[in-house]
């Protein structure tokens, strides 16, 4: 049959052009697949992007002591940041805002404090924590960044991983490739896989935004937009699995809105990070506000009641 020999031929083709790469970014598995018509340059393409990474987590990375964010938060001030974590610092703001606080990077010393507290008797020390938060008390300047209060401390895990698939993403396309989906924590897709080379096709994405409540999820195509998840229990500080990972910075308490799980879609991969952590803070409503302020932004979301919709 000459149809079927040359829809085979097809797809060999689609297989040869598909590349994929894997390793690990700010300490989550990650993975690249790039469509490109030359496999050595896309090898080479994979070297850089490595090189870049670790680049980039010499910045943002909170446990590693040399990092840009580690020194910051060791000794309250840094000077000459790299534009990256100036920048970053100005994405945080504009999330801070838009979610009304909801999302806020200085929750460290909280999250220590509930760390702490997850392995001692006890519950001294919550009170100091709430004093050294507040994104308010973070003075951003390109010749220095200081914090305001002692104690302060700011940790990247809800933006930095976004940021990081939205630099790899910007790299790529610099360097000639259109159809490639980046997932360093975080997903960006752009153009196609090849299957399919209607216009805006796009790559096929499962959002679940709770491995624990599989029948919550929906099937999309994502292309030019990026999309990233939070679950309420995706990692918690007791061992019964109830105590939020994710919290509110506004009452220094886990997050415990109506909402379990959110998926949200954004332009940026950051801008989806962000607005994915907050939302699990600032519940539907408040999210459905946030995404109000960013172009094209929504999100897939799962209720308290177990029932999920969309919000735009």
């Amino acid at each position: 049959d000459l149809h079927l020999s040359l829809r085979r031929q097809r797809q060999m083709c689609i297989r040869d052009r598909l590349h994929r790469w894997r390793g690990t970014a700010l300490g989550a598995g990650a993975e690249i697949n790039l469509s490109h018509e030359d496999a050595g340059e896309a090898q080479r393409l994979f070297g850089r992007i490595e090189a870049e990474i670790r680049r980039l987590e010499a910045i943002f990375s909170l446990y590693r002591p040399e990092s840009e964010l580690a020194r910051l938060n060791s000794q309250g001030r840094l000077e000459a940041p790299s534009l990256e974590l100036v920048e970053l610092l100005g994405l945080c703001a504009r999330v801070h805002a838009a979610t009304e606080g909801a999302f806020d990077p200085t929750v460290q010393p909280l999250w220590v404090h509930y760390a702490r507290q997850a392995t001692e008797d006890g519950d001294t020390g919550f009170e100091a924590a709430r004093r050294s938060t507040g994104f308010r008390h973070v003075s951003v300047d390109p010749g220095e960044i200081r914090y305001l209060r002692p104690g302060m401390a700011m940790t990247f895990n809800g933006i930095a991983q976004g940021y990081v698939t939205d630099r790899i993403t910007s790299f790529l396309a610099a360097n000639g490739c259109r159809d490639m989906v980046v997932d360093l924590g975080e997903i960006a897709a752009h153009g196609t896989p090849g299957e399919d080379l209607s216009p805006g096709a796009g790559w096929p994405v499962t959002l679940r935004p709770d491995p624990g409540h599989p029948d919550a999820e929906v099937q999309i195509r994502l292309n030019d937009a990026a999309v990233a998840s939070s679950a309420r229990l995706g990692t918690t500080f007791d061992q019964a699995g109830r105590r939020s990972h994710i919290l509110d910075p506004r009452t220094g308490l886990p997050v415990n809105a109506d909402l379990i799980a959110a998926s949200v879609i954004a332009e940026t991969a950051a801008c989806a990070d962000g607005l994915s952590t907050a939302a699990l803070v600032c519940g539907e409503d408040g999210l459905t506000a946030a995404l109000a302020r960013f172009a094209n932004a929504r999100a897939f979301v799962l209720r308290e009641d177990n029932s999920y919709k969309w919000l735009v």
